[in-house]
C-alpha cells in the first residue's frame, strides 16, 4: 500500500485508464442502494449487536500506535454484512499497488459476508478521480494532508471513513554519513506536490537545517523557510521516484518516506540521517485512511472493513508489506474529519 501520494491540481475527469463498470459493481450513490437490504438486516440484529458491544472496548483519543483491537463497531457490522444468513455484499476500493495486506483485507472481510475488489492504479492521481466518477466505492491510499488539498483543488467533498496506517519519514544519503556532513548549497530532493513537500520541509525544520514561518501551517513551501544557513537547494521530484533517485550524485541527500525505499535497495530507517517522530500530534496530517463520497460516509458496510483492518492478520501483512516501516493507527472518525476541516480550511486560505 502505498503511503503518501502525489497531487494532481487539474480537475478529476473520466480517463480511459479508469476501470469501467460491467454492471456487477456499485457507481456512485449504488453503494448506498445496494446496502438498504443490510440495514435492514442491522436494525433486526441491533439487540444482538447491543449485548456485543457492552463486552467490548473502544479506542479512542489521538494517535495510538499499534495494530487496533477488535471491538463492536465490527460486530454490530458483521450482521448489517449479511453474512448470517448467507447474504453478501461487494465493494471496489482504489489502492496504489498489489499487496499482501490488500489480500489480508479481502480474506477476512469475506468471513463477514463484504466481498472485497481492489483495483490498483500506478498513477497517483486517479483513485480519487476514479471515487469522483462513480467507478469505485471507496480509495485506501492517501493520508489526510493529501485528501484536504484534493478536495480544495478540486471542489470535492471526499471524506474519510476510517484510519488505517502511518509511516514515518526521513532524510537519507548514498554519500554522507550524517547531518554534519552536509555543505554549502547542496541539493536535497524533496517530493513536488504540495501535501507532502510540505511534510518534506517539517522534516528538515525538525531536523534543524531550515526554519519554517510559523504562519505556513501545514502546507509550507520554499518560500516559506525563514533560515537556510547552509543554503541548501531544494529539488522538487515526484515521491514515488525520490528513492530511484537515492544515489544521483547530484543529490547530497533525498526526504521521503522510509517505507517508500524498495527492500532491494538495502536502505533501512537505522540509515537514516534523521527520521521524524511517528506518533505525535505533527503526524495527524499524514495518517492514511480508508475515503469514500460523502453521502456514503455512514453506510455500515465501513463498519465491516474497519473490522477487518483491525484483525491481527492484517497487521502482519503490513509488516511484511512494509518490513515494518508503515503501523496500523486507530484516530477516531471525527478527529480525522476535524483535521480534513482544518487543512481544507489552510489550503482555501493559502490558495487565495
Amino acid at each position: 500500500m502505498t503511503e503518501h501520494p502525489q497531487h494532481d491540481d487539474q480537475d478529476p475527469q473520466h480517463d480511459d485508464r479508469h476501470p469501467q463498470h460491467d454492471g456487477t459493481a456499485p457507481g456512485a450513490g449504488g453503494l448506498r442502494a445496494g446496502l438498504e437490504e443490510a440495514r435492514r438486516r442491522r436494525r433486526r440484529g441491533l439487540a444482538v449487536a447491543v449485548g456485543v458491544a457492552a463486552a467490548a472496548a473502544l479506542v479512542g483519543g489521538g494517535v495510538v500506535v499499534g495494530s487496533a483491537v477488535a471491538g463492536s463497531r465490527g460486530a454490530e457490522a458483521a450482521g448489517a454484512s449479511g453474512a448470517a444468513d448467507g447474504e453478501r455484499t461487494s465493494v471496489r476500493i482504489a489502492g496504489s499497488g498489489e499487496s499482501e495486506l490488500q489480500d489480508a483485507v479481502a480474506t477476512v472481510a469475506a468471513e463477514d459476508g463484504l466481498d472485497v475488489e481492489w483495483v490498483n492504479f500506478d498513477d497517483w492521481t486517479l483513485p480519487n478521480s476514479a471515487l469522483v466518477a462513480g467507478e469505485v466505492d471507496a480509495n485506501a491510499f492517501q493520508h489526510t494532508a493529501f485528501l484536504s488539498a484534493y478536495n480544495v483543488a478540486n471542489g470535492t467533498d471526499l471524506t474519510p471513513v476510517f484510519s488505517t496506517s502511518v509511516g514515518r519519514w526521513g532524510i537519507f544519503s548514498a554519500t554522507k554519513g550524517s547531518l554534519d556532513e552536509l555543505e554549502q548549497g547542496d541539493q536535497v530532493a524533496i517530493p513536488d506536490d504540495v501535501a507532502n513537500s510540505g511534510r518534506a520541509l517539517g522534516v528538515l525544520e525538525a531536523a534543524g537545517l531550515v526554519a519554517l514561518d510559523p504562519a505556513a501551517g501545514v502546507y509550507p513551501t520554499v518560500e516559506d523557510v525563514t533560515e537556510n544557513d547552509l543554503g541548501l537547494r531544494f529539488v522538487p521530484i515526484g515521491a514515488t521516484t525520490i528513492p530511484t533517485q537515492f544515489d544521483d550524485p547530484a543529490l547530497a541527500a533525498v526526504v521521503v518516506g522510509t517505507s517508500y525505499f524498495d527492500p532491494s535497495q538495502g536502505v533501512e530507517e537505522e540509515d537514516a540521517l534523521f527520521l521524524g517522530e511517528l506518533a505525535d500530534e505533527a503526524s495527524r496530517p499524514y495518517v492514511n485512511a480508508v475515503v469514500t463520497r460523502s453521502e456514503d460516509a455512514d453506510d455500515p458496510v465501513w463498519d465491516v472493513l474497519e473490522e477487518a483492518y483491525a484483525d491481527p492478520r492484517v497487521a502482519a501483512a503490513l509488516e511484511r508489506d512494509s518490513f515494518g516501516r508503515i503501523v496500523l493507527v486507530d484516530v477516531p472518525v471525527d478527529v480525522l474529519r476535524d483535521t480534513l476541516a482544518e487543512l481544507e480550511a489552510a489550503a482555501r486560505e493559502q490558495a487565495s
